[in-house]
């Protein structure tokens, strides 16, 4: 963490002068990687904090869709690289790889084809690579009338159909909300699956538009399991943001594991001091590993508590992610997606 905070104060102007402002030099170093200001997330929709030379810059993601406010998310090859090793790592960890398997996709996320630059098709896109894809429907696509991204229940209802009748397991990316409304669909006509054990789901994006839609995850669990057919410990939600790099993922037993390559704590919103584990508070991540802008600290906008322990005995910590904080939304393309409902 003090091998990449100098790296960022080096490289990034305006974050050395933002850690000057809160007291901390390149002269005071090293300090514990908690004692790291932390930057509020939504900084990088209001600034472009980079920690390369532009021309080293490979990739550029934005969380608010094709429109909106562009956050200057940005990759070099290293953080590149580093991103595609970390998801293995993780989703390796929790059983979600395998690569001798041909499977079917179905994406509640936005075509990369055209949304090249959205996070969350940048993430389903690395995530259709822990298996063989044989077929990827995506179910966000582009309308070249309107010009925007439009979720068109009907046809990912009948695709859905088409790859249960198919030999290969199906694995279900994205947003739940959107898969809610497909499982409404399919009890509404009468029909149940059978995807099977070697089916999954890996939601994320969580439901932050309409709560009225919102369920537990345990209403949610059941109605998809049930009218989808795959065992429990198959459906998988996941947590993470464009800003930070660093994926969350449900075990078996549905808790997000915090993994080797970040520290997750709870802080007091007013004053940002940390609270013990088992605190319901303001999520404050932490992680050394993009070098190309400085999101080694960030505070997020989302209530959490942070356990220790977990039935599956893997190591480390676990989170649980309560909701958005506040009253106003932080628009990101999850948001932007589920408005598509409407």
């Amino acid at each position: 963490m003090m091998e990449s905070l100098k790296w960022h104060i080096e490289g990034c102007p305006d974050f050395k002068a933002f850690l000057a402002r809160k007291g901390v030099f390149p002269d005071s170093l090293p300090i514990p990687p908690e004692e790291i200001p932390p930057m509020f997330v939504s900084i990088f929709k209001e600034h472009r904090l980079i920690s390369i030379p532009e021309e080293e810059i490979k990739i550029e993601l934005t969380s608010s869709g094709t429109g909106g406010q562009r956050s200057a998310i940005v990759l070099d090859e290293r953080s590149y690289r580093r991103i595609l090793q970390i998801v293995d790592n993780i989703f390796g960890s929790m059983d979600l790889i395998d690569r001798e398997e041909s499977v079917n996709y179905l994406c509640f996320t936005y075509d990369p084809r055209v949304a090249k630059n959205v996070g969350t098709a940048f993430s389903d896109k690395i995530l259709t690579g822990l298996t063989r894809r044989k077929r990827v429907f995506y179910a966000l696509s582009w309308n070249e009338t309107t010009r925007s991204f439009e979720f068109d229940l009907e046809s990912t209802v009948k695709k859905l159909l088409r790859f249960a009748a198919l030999p290969e397991p199906v694995r279900i990316l994205g947003f739940p909300a959107h898969l809610w409304q497909v499982c409404n669909a399919l009890e509404k006509c009468g029909k149940k699956l059978s995807l099977g054990p070697r089916s999954f789901v890996i939601t994320g994006g969580g439901w932050k538009v309409d709560k009225n839609q919102e369920v537990t995850k345990e209403i949610f669990a059941e109605k998809v399991c049930r009218t989808l057919g795959f065992p429990k410990e198959n459906l998988r939600d996941s947590y993470g943001m464009v800003e930070h790099g660093i994926p969350y993922v449900d075990c078996e037993y549905g808790r997000l594991h915090v993994p080797i390559y970040a520290r997750a704590r709870v802080v007091d919103p007013e004053t940002l001091s940390p609270l013990p584990h088992g605190s319901r508070g303001l999520l404050h991540l932490m992680s050394p590993y993009l070098s190309s802008y400085p999101s080694i600290s960030l505070l997020t906008t989302d209530l959490a508590v942070v356990e220790s322990g977990c039935p599956c005995e893997r190591p480390g910590d676990t989170l649980r992610i309560l909701g958005r904080a506040g009253l106003a939304k932080h628009k990101g393309c999850a948001i932007n997606a589920l408005e598509l409902i409407k």
